[in-house]
């Protein structure tokens, strides 16, 4: 089940965080670096947050619902809406989660005629995840950390 989560709920918000962690700290890694930018954000930093966070998660009845993917995404003043993060935990790579949440936002924002998002240029699965769900490559650009990044849109 994919929902709007609630960044007035500490629960969600430290739910948030610690995922934001293990997902990007496993990606940093991936790419040989031991600095990455989403692993500088703070509790505070995503409660106060003007993105919007979606949630996808599990209905395991004994544990109660357990957070498996976040997908955020912000507007700009010209009406073009970014994906800003996107993240599955690694015990559920590989199961449709990113593909889903991202979907998710593209079918809930009809209103929304372009849609932007960066990825790691390497980022092999994030490029083919962006790639199949209709997203082109546009310029690529160097981040703070040294990474190269594709900026991915998608015109409908």
């Amino acid at each position: 089940m994919i929902r709007l989560l609630s960044l007035q709920d500490p629960d969600v918000v430290e739910q948030i965080w610690s995922l934001q962690h293990i997902a990007y700290r496993l990606e940093a890694l991936a790419l040989g670096l031991t600095s990455y930018p989403p692993l500088r954000d703070t509790f505070d930093s995503i409660r106060n947050s003007e993105e919007s966070f979606y949630g996808y998660l599990s209905d395991g009845p004994e544990d109660g619902e357990e957070l498996l993917g976040v997908i955020s995404v912000s507007t700009d003043s010209s009406g073009s809406l970014s994906i800003t993060r996107l993240m599955v935990h690694p015990q559920h790579l590989r199961e449709g989660i990113g593909t889903a949440l991202v979907q998710y936002v593209l079918d809930s924002c009809d209103d929304i005629r372009r849609f932007t998002v960066t990825a790691g240029t390497l980022n092999t699965p994030a490029v083919a995840l962006y790639r199949k769900l209709g997203f082109m490559p546009g310029e690529t650009m160097k981040s703070v950390a040294g990474v190269d990044l594709t900026l991915f849109h998608l015109n409908r």
